[in-house]
């Protein structure tokens, strides 16, 4: 085997480097904020269609109202199904979580 590999070029940098020095976020309104860590509909059909939910899965809710612990059975429209036979708005939701 040949142990005598001819070198590899590289140009020699001999200037300063200044890319990526400042960085910019802006958003128009605080409500488009509080707006986007809301929950959607891919965030609940993500839970509908886990492998374990068969008829019902236990929640936990943070709604505007409160912190609600429940059952979810199905959806419609804009609103969740419970299995005492409530109705909770999508829009009412801040987060979900399965328990």
């Amino acid at each position: 085997m040949n142990k005598n590999l001819p070198n590899v070029y590289a140009v020699p940098i001999t200037k300063k480097l200044q890319n990526n020095k400042e960085t910019y976020k802006s958003f128009e309104l605080e409500d488009d904020m509080t707006r986007s860590n809301r929950v959607t509909i891919d965030d609940i059909n993500k839970i509908f269609n886990a492998k374990t939910h068969v008829y019902k899965t236990r929640v936990k809710l943070n709604t505007t109202k409160g912190v609600l612990e429940e059952d979810i059975v199905g959806l419609t429209g804009d609103s969740l199904l419970t299995l005492s036979g409530d109705t909770i708005r999508i829009a009412d939701i801040l987060s979900i979580k399965k328990v």
